[in-house]
């Protein structure tokens, strides 16, 4: 016999910063980030999906299980299929690189979890805010501030801060990843041709055609990018 879905709760969903956000079909989905309480950031529930409908201006709260993603901020979601996708983020523990998704169009009300640990090829290192373009059936990851130990110091790495006792440097990224959802593996394309943009993070991607574009983010001068989808 099938497990009875969760119930909903009705209402609106709290403030929050550092959260995703996705459509699909009629609906918003939105997902983790923080909210800000005396000078204090306090993580959201992972296991609370918002769902609010266009059509009828409602919002409702449904509960999810599975493999949970940790309580983040600066995750990037995205949706291809009817999949959110969820990668990266910061939370208490330090920054993220990893993968997880949740089937939105599930016909019996229940949201469920999984992360992606059987992949090929070889993920982002950690970080937080970067963006995403959606492009066929692939996941294109650009930038994000994150965290590489000296051994992983490259020319797509603008160092801000370091520890060197551990020999940790933080700071913003301007290479490209890619995740095939249908072959479930991660590439890092060849740039051709053209200036990359300078390093940053939470800036904005979006999609026109075959051609991405990258605008603003942090530190760093604020400008757009057309790249170029073959």
């Amino acid at each position: 016999m099938a497990a009875d879905p969760p119930p909903e709760e009705f209402g609106v969903a709290e403030e929050r910063s550092g959260h995703c956000a996705v459509i699909d079909g009629n609906c918003l989905y939105v997902w983790g980030g923080y909210v800000s309480i005396e000078e204090n950031e306090v993580y959201l529930p992972n296991d609370e999906l918002w769902i609010y409908e266009i059509d009828s201006g409602l919002w409702s709260m449904h509960l999810m299980k599975g493999e949970l993603p940790p309580s983040m901020s600066g995750s990037c979601g995205a949706c291809i299929n009817g999949k959110l996708y969820i990668f990266g983020g910061f939370d208490d523990k330090g920054y993220s690189n990893q993968l997880y998704h949740v089937n939105l169009r599930t016909k019996n009300g229940i949201y469920v979890w999984k992360q992606i640990t059987d992949f090929k090829g070889q993920p982002p290192t950690p970080r937080d805010k970067l963006a995403c373009w959606v492009y066929k059936d692939r996941l294109i990851y650009f930038g994000g501030y994150g965290c590489r130990k000296q051994n992983e110091l490259s020319d797509c790495f603008d160092v801000h801060d370091a520890f060197w006792e551990g020999q940790i440097f933080w700071g913003w990224h301007n290479d490209v990843h890619v995740f095939d959802t249908s072959t479930q593996t991660w590439y890092q394309p060849k740039i051709k041709r053209g200036i990359a943009p300078q390093p940053r993070a939470a800036h904005s991607c979006a999609v026109i055609g075959n051609k991405g574009y990258v605008f603003g983010g942090r530190v760093l001068v604020c400008t757009q990018y057309p790249l170029i989808f073959l």
